[in-house]
């Protein structure tokens, strides 16, 4: 069975080797000894979330803290191309279940957008909450995945901040990446031999004309999925997905 991953403190991980004892505490460590019981001898991965990891090994239980001795030290590249989504604001929990989903997947950086037909509408109190639930749910659907990376979770962006970034990336030699059941051409077969890879999803109501010409007009192509029309929650992930393989980083 594949062992389970923590985040530790990353300045704290970073500056320990392999060999060293080290404390797991905090939330880490209280799900670590408390919710997974786990025990000494038993084994385990800690990460800090930018790509090192140690292979650890729990030696005792103190309290809410995990000990453990520390057996390798690796640092894992940062995959290419990075895969950001643009994530319009859903319904119900449609659009968290989008971040669990393309979490698992492997994307790099989640976005949530404010679109025009966007029927939830956040004020800035309930942004603020609103992405930490993002981020609490990209957190713990890293560690489900075991993987070492934390998802990027910048905050709540408009339609023209939506722009100014396709615009950034697209120079940069980037591909932005429209999903639109109306495109006449698939998503399936586009070239994304490129350093980035930027994917926009739009909500229940769809992406409205305006927003389709910004965001062409910033250097993106527009693609569709397939024959059908999928849910804002299924989208992203699916469209992920397809990067993920037509890209390399799922060879």
């Amino acid at each position: 069975m594949t062992a389970p991953l923590f985040f530790a403190d990353p300045t704290q991980l970073r500056a320990a080797a392999a060999g060293e004892a080290f404390d797991l505490a905090g939330s880490e460590g209280h799900h670590a000894s408390t919710v997974r019981r786990l025990a000494a001898g038993e084994k385990l991965d800690l990460a800090d979330g930018a790509g090192l990891v140690f292979s650890a090994e729990v030696t005792g239980v103190r309290g809410h803290v995990l000990l453990t001795r520390l057996i390798e030290r690796v640092e894992l590249a940062r995959p290419v191309p990075s895969i950001t989504v643009v994530q319009a604001l859903a319904k119900g929990d449609r659009d968290e279940r989008a971040v669990e989903a393309m979490t698992e997947v492997g994307v790099d950086a989640i976005v949530a957008w404010q679109a025009a037909r966007s029927i939830v509408r956040w004020d800035t109190a309930r942004a603020e909450k609103g992405i930490g639930r993002w981020r609490s749910t990209a957190r713990e659907a890293a560690k489900q995945a075991r993987r070492p990376w934390l998802v990027d979770v910048p905050a709540l962006e408009s339609t023209a901040t939506v722009v100014s970034r396709l615009e950034a990336v697209t120079a940069r030699g980037g591909v932005a990446i429209v999903l639109h059941e109306a495109a006449d051409r698939p998503l399936a077969g586009l070239d994304v031999a490129a350093p980035e890879v930027v994917l926009v999803v739009g909500p229940e109501g769809g992406i409205d004309d305006d927003e389709r010409a910004a965001f062409e007009t910033a250097g993106a192509v527009t693609r569709r999925l397939g024959p059908t029309v999928l849910r804002t929650s299924t989208a992203g992930p699916i469209a992920a997905a397809l990067v993920m393989a037509s890209s390399g980083r799922w060879a």
